[in-house]
């Protein structure tokens, strides 16, 4: 890949993110259906080690196997810390040029680096807009990324990629490109919380 993107920024509106979620938010729904902020964020602590590891072409553990082979798990005691720690190491492993070449692995699937680093830059972002809604934060996504993840997503089935994404939703009125590809993903651009009581 001639010019790969930076994960650094997606990394970055993460980490802002992960700092504000309050302790009351943790069993807050997300868009990831019947999954709680928890849930989302402990999924989001395992996936930044396994795409770390791809990056360096670690091939092992880490990137044998789906970090959600027993379903997602709740977030551990030191969620903050662990997520700030690990998003960052993510982003310095895939700023390395050669992180981008050859072959390496993730989830127990071998495909090009250049694949697989879009697929980080997804996970990262596409989760971080589901953490943006459920605990009521704002995410901007800047221009470089949503031009990346354009590119991304076309290649994505319209009827759902079994394991990664549910079937596309209706984009006809959607404004932004980024909600475009939030819709191709499955997602609800215009997902709300149902308010308990």
């Amino acid at each position: 890949m001639a010019n790969p993107p930076d994960l650094r920024p997606a990394v970055q509106r993460l980490c802002e993110l992960v700092r504000h979620v309050q302790d009351s938010q943790l069993d807050h729904p997300t868009p990831c259906e019947g999954r709680t902020v928890s849930q989302l964020l402990g999924h989001v602590s395992g996936l930044t080690m396994a795409f770390r590891a791809a990056a360096d072409k670690e091939l092992g553990p880490l990137t044998d196997t789906s970090p959600d082979d027993n379903g997602w798990p709740e977030a551990s005691s030191r969620w903050r810390d662990e997520i700030l720690e690990r998003t960052n190491l993510l982003a310095d492993a895939w700023k390395q040029p050669e992180a981008w070449t050859g072959m390496t692995r993730a989830g127990g699937f071998d495909l090009p680096a250049e694949v697989i680093g879009l697929v980080a830059l997804g996970e990262i972002t596409f989760h971080a807009w589901d953490l943006a809604l459920a605990t009521e934060q704002r995410l901007d996504v800047d221009d470089d990324t949503v031009e990346a993840l354009k590119g991304y997503a076309e290649g994505f089935d319209p009827a759902g990629t079994p394991g990664m994404f549910l079937a596309a939703v209706d984009a006809s009125y959607t404004l932004t490109d980024f909600e475009r590809v939030l819709a191709r993903t499955g997602r609800n651009p215009r997902w709300q919380a149902r308010k308990k009581g």
